[in-house]
């Protein structure tokens, strides 16, 4: 099972979630709605969840082809149902950079099989959310 604790930092909207480890994230809501920007908000946690699980995954394959990454940036916007609340995202888009030697066709596949296989943040989205997604490298 896994717990994370989320306290109230502040007199507004300015959280701290823990986990078990002491590792710390600090989210904030809107300005529009009183928060103060001392941390993200929770849909941008959503997406960072989304790139963070499916960029542990590529990376581990990329390693097991003994494919040499020296870097990786994933750039992830998602797009979210309008009007009254709830707003979920409709389709979130992802766009994965790999540096180093690294070859395309390793780099795609492994993108691939995280979204398509691996990632349970993905697999959390899957039937709600359309998921799309690209791969560059650069050398």
């Amino acid at each position: 099972m896994t717990e994370i604790e989320l306290s109230r930092v502040d007199g507004e909207f300015h959280l701290v979630a823990k986990n078990p480890d002491g590792n710390e994230v600090h989210l904030d809501a809107s300005p529009s709605i009183g928060g103060t920007g001392k941390g993200m908000r929770p849909m941008q946690m959503l997406l960072s969840a989304l790139a963070g699980c499916s960029t542990i995954d590529v990376l581990s394959i990329l390693r097991k082809q003994q494919q040499q990454v020296t870097g990786i940036k994933v750039f992830v916007k998602g797009d979210r149902k309008e009007g009254k609340a709830p707003n979920p995202f409709q389709s979130i888009q992802l766009r994965y950079v790999v540096f180093g030697n690294v070859t395309l066709e390793k780099a795609e596949r492994a993108v691939s099989l995280s979204i398509d296989k691996y990632c349970s943040v993905a697999a959390t989205l899957d039937k709600s959310v359309k998921l799309s997604y690209s791969c560059e490298v650069e050398s």
